[in-house]
């Protein structure tokens, strides 16, 4: 099923990109290795993608992974979150480890 996407949710996203770009830009760590590969003689083009998906949240799927007001307890991840974590090398507690399943 295919939504509409408002004006503001263009722009919203348009921001979120603007974000990433900018907190690539400031990474002191991003930097400092470019200026190392340039200590080599090389010149340095980083080009990134940035894949943005959404899914329309409905109130019966948020329920499932909302955490419940008072309990101090932190809200379910969905798969695509757990993936997300998995790929910036984050390991989620309580979550079974990938790499465990692959142990023979």
């Amino acid at each position: 099923m295919e939504v509409a996407v408002t004006s503001r949710l263009r722009e919203l996203i348009q921001q979120l990109g603007e974000a990433i770009h900018e907190s690539v830009i400031e990474s002191e760590q991003i930097a400092g290795v470019v200026q190392d590969i340039r200590k080599h003689g090389f010149d340095v083009l980083l080009m990134l993608e940035a894949t943005i998906g959404l899914n329309e949240v409905t109130e019966k799927s948020a329920a499932a992974w909302a955490p419940e007001l008072g309990e101090g307890e932190v809200g379910k991840f969905t798969p695509n979150d757990l993936h997300f974590l998995r790929s910036l090398r984050i390991a989620v507690e309580g979550e079974p480890d990938e790499d465990a399943t692959d142990v023979k």
